[in-house]
């Protein structure tokens, strides 16, 4: 199964002022499914020692959509071993499992060998050292990204976590993610049969947060309209807009992309 766009795909530009995205040529070397609800695919490249990234940011890649062509993707690295020259991305695998959309579908049917087209990395919600208190937010989709900030960052750093998911079957042990991180927190919103999308629950939770002393940052992703609820929220409490990294992952109605949530 042949991933790389054919010569009749759009090229990429970046829009002006931002600098092109290196590109890169993937391979596929294993697939497993990893907990919750995801696939894992592992990638490697010739020159994969070269690539540099911070946790929490993206690959763009170029997945077919079904029709013949292929549309860009954001995904966020889920690790990175240079040692063993190997890069995971997990794909959260929503649907129904018959309708897939193209990230799942490519995750549920990529082989081994098989070879994909990328560019990256990027995405500005990752972690800041200047900062003396952490806090992230989002939902299913986002817990490859904070699970890899949790993984990297300094085992003293105060971290609080809010993470949406339908119910206690979608948690994660933080055991599981990393030893040690005693000054993280991590709570659960269960939103039980409410389906996954623009609601509250995020929101009332971050009105909730107290907010801790000193100088701190926030990175909020997930659904853009809760996203941008959140940032309005944190901004009349006093954060200032540098004091948050906000992205929209997905929003209903959107295929593809991203949206960076400034207002």
């Amino acid at each position: 199964m042949q991933m790389t766009p054919d010569q009749t795909t759009p090229v990429q530009t970046s829009p002006a002022g931002r600098p092109q995205l290196r590109q890169w040529e993937l391979t596929v070397t294993a697939v497993a499914d990893a907990p919750a609800n995801m696939r894992r695919v592992t990638f490697t490249a010739p020159d994969i020692a070269e690539f540099t990234y911070r946790a929490g940011q993206a690959i763009v890649m170029m997945l077919p959509t079904g029709d013949g062509e292929f549309g860009r993707r954001d995904y966020t690295i889920r690790s990175l071993d240079k040692e063993k020259g190997l890069l995971d991305v997990d794909f959260f695998m929503h649907g129904d499992g018959t309708h897939l959309t193209p990230g799942p579908a490519f995750a549920r049917d990529a082989k081994i060998g098989d070879k994909i087209s990328v560019r990256g990395p990027r995405g500005g919600a990752s972690f800041r050292e200047d900062a003396d208190w952490h806090l992230i937010t989002g939902d299913e989709c986002c817990i490859p990204a904070i699970f890899h900030i949790l993984e990297t960052m300094p085992a003293k750093a105060q971290m609080h976590v809010l993470i949406e998911v339908d119910s206690v079957a979608s948690q994660i042990a933080l055991n599981d993610v990393r030893e040690g991180l005693s000054a993280t927190q991590i709570t659960w919103l269960h939103r039980g049969n409410q389906k996954a999308g623009p609601s509250d629950l995020m929101a009332e939770a971050v009105a909730g947060f107290m907010l801790p002393h000193g100088r701190g940052h926030a990175i909020l992703i997930g659904e853009t309209s809760n996203v941008r609820k959140q940032r309005q929220n944190l901004i009349s409490r006093g954060l200032t807009r540098e004091q948050i990294a906000s992205e929209g992952y997905w929003r209903p109605g959107r295929i593809g992309g991203h949206d960076h949530v400034e207002d």
